[in-house]
């Protein structure tokens, strides 16, 4: 299981374990409603910029934020570097990739060309495509865009995060992965994100339009903008000012590992800046992009707290619209509240802070919430502890804090400590890695990720038949578990099914 955060989001939970709370609360000015920027600037800017700097501190943030509010600027701010080796800092103009924040802009182009007539979100996908296989010939439009048409992810492959995501693709090489793969279920009946279906999302444009998809971006979207720092690159190409995506482990920053971006085409690739995005978020709620026939469509009725492109949730009891993205060394947010007239860009090239996170805690403040400042984690006071002095050393500091809270949620599950192992294993750091997830197995016999862990590292050393082993003895703790199941396919050369 390669270094992909898999276990982020168990270990983010534990956010509350070291001194009860995640830290000190502060107080936003009491605000009964969505306030002028010149009300809200004085009062908030100190709010925000204190927030930010102990998301810097204890939480790996690095980037660069935007609150405006009725089309102008609340709060901006850049924090931590754009690329380390080289000391360059984080600024307004600084790029970073966006990952699936590219979704709402290719849903943006279909819900035009619905607008021309040229096609309907009720269309069979298939009657744009070419060739398509037969357990697609039900998939609509509208399943693309709602993550409901059952095609496979094509970034949930076993061998995905291995090997396959440093592939140089053309097009519909990603999509050539999973089209022979059955459904995940009957079209319409279930929900399942898949980067595949905007990939062929772009397709459906590119065939609609008569060019291609990043033509058509530009030509609708981007040039009657003026959003001149954004830019859709799936190539090897220098796209200036651009942000060096970072991993952390513990309190330190390391390098992401490289993954190709030459596959993706509707659900990924653009890059951009924090005033660019909030241009074009003043402009969807303005209806300069679409008309407010086509923008509710987008967001009405929206099964799984998905529409088209958009993420619709509840933040701090308001609509929230809006769509998150990461990629190796990235996590972003653009966060629409239309209803306040709101727009939140959180840019980040540091893949360990949360975008959405930070995003949510910045609106609370705006809205006169109190909000926590982000807390040191678990994960990463042991991850220092090693880093500093082995993995005894940060077994003792595991240790230590257990026995301090005991009860505390972190500490009932393996999650943490498997999350510690493969950030190990991903440095790559075998030993200390290896020690972790024994220690693991001590802890939590019944630890099959764990098992996981050394048969990844026993894979990497050239040892195949002690990774044929521990894949065996996860697959006997957790029958279900599909990555134990395809390591030993590849391991032992059966056929896939």
């Amino acid at each position: 299981m390669a270094l992909n955060k898999t276990w982020r989001a168990a270990a983010a939970a534990a956010c509350a374990l070291l001194s009860g709370a995640c830290a000190t609360s502060i107080q936003a000015a009491q605000l009964q409603s969505a306030p002028s920027p010149s009300a809200v600037a004085p009062d908030l800017s100190a709010a925000f910029d204190a927030y930010m700097k102990a998301a810097v501190r204890n939480a790996a943030f690095s980037g660069t934020v935007l609150v405006a509010a009725h089309g102008r600027p609340v709060f901006r701010g850049s924090y931590g570097l754009a690329n380390r080796a080289f000391d360059v800092p984080n600024d307004t103009d600084t790029v970073y990739q966006l990952a699936s924040v590219t979704k709402p802009f290719t849903a943006l182009l279909i819900m035009m060309l619905q607008e021309e007539g040229r096609l309907s979100v009720d269309d069979l996908a298939c009657d744009h495509l070419a060739d398509c296989p037969p357990a697609w010939r039900a998939v609509t439009v509208r399943q693309l865009l709602t993550h409901t048409s059952a095609i496979p992810n094509y970034t949930s492959l076993p061998d995905w995060d291995e090997t396959l995501d440093s592939r140089t693709y053309g097009p519909g090489g990603v999509v050539a992965l999973v089209r022979d793969r059955p459904l995940e279920f009957a079209p319409g009946q279930g929900y399942r994100y898949s980067n595949t279906g905007y990939n062929l999302l772009g397709t459906i444009i590119e065939r609609v339009a008569g060019k291609p998809y990043p033509e058509v971006l530009r030509e609708r979207i981007l040039t009657p903008l003026h959003m001149d720092h954004t830019v859709f690159n799936a190539s090897r190409r220098i796209i200036p000012h651009l942000a060096t995506g970072y991993y952390s482990i513990g309190s330190a920053f390391i390098e992401a590992t490289p993954q190709s971006m030459t596959g993706v085409y509707g659900e990924a690739g653009l890059s951009s800046t924090v005033d660019d995005l909030s241009t074009w978020a003043q402009a969807v709620d303005g209806g300069r992009l679409v008309s407010p026939a086509s923008l509710a469509q987008m967001t009405e009725g929206a099964r799984n707290n998905y529409g088209f492109g958009w993420e619709i949730r509840t933040w701090h009891g308001r609509r929230m619209v809006g769509h998150a993205g990461s990629g190796p060394g990235f996590s972003n947010m653009v966060a629409r509240f239309p209803e306040d007239d709101l727009t939140i860009v959180v840019l980040s090239n540091s893949d360990e802070a949360s975008g959405g996170g930070t995003a949510r805690a910045l609106a609370g403040l705006y809205f006169g919430e109190a909000t926590s400042l982000p807390d040191v984690q678990p994960k990463t006071v042991i991850l220092d502890a090693v880093m500093a002095g082995g993995a005894e050393a940060g077994i003792r500091q595991y240790q230590a804090m257990k026995a301090a809270q005991p009860s505390a949620e972190a500490f009932s599950t393996d999650e943490l400590l498997v999350e510690i192992g493969y950030e190990l294993s991903g440095l790559p750091a075998m030993e200390e890695a290896r020690r972790l997830f024994a220690f693991t197995l001590e802890q939590f016999p019944q630890s099959a990720f764990s098992h996981d862990g050394l048969a990844d590292i026993s894979v990497a050393e050239g040892d195949f038949a002690a990774a044929i082993a521990h894949f065996e003895t996860s697959l006997r703790l957790d029958p279900d578990n599909e990555y134990a199941r395809e390591g030993l396919k590849r391991l032992k050369g059966l056929p896939e099914s």
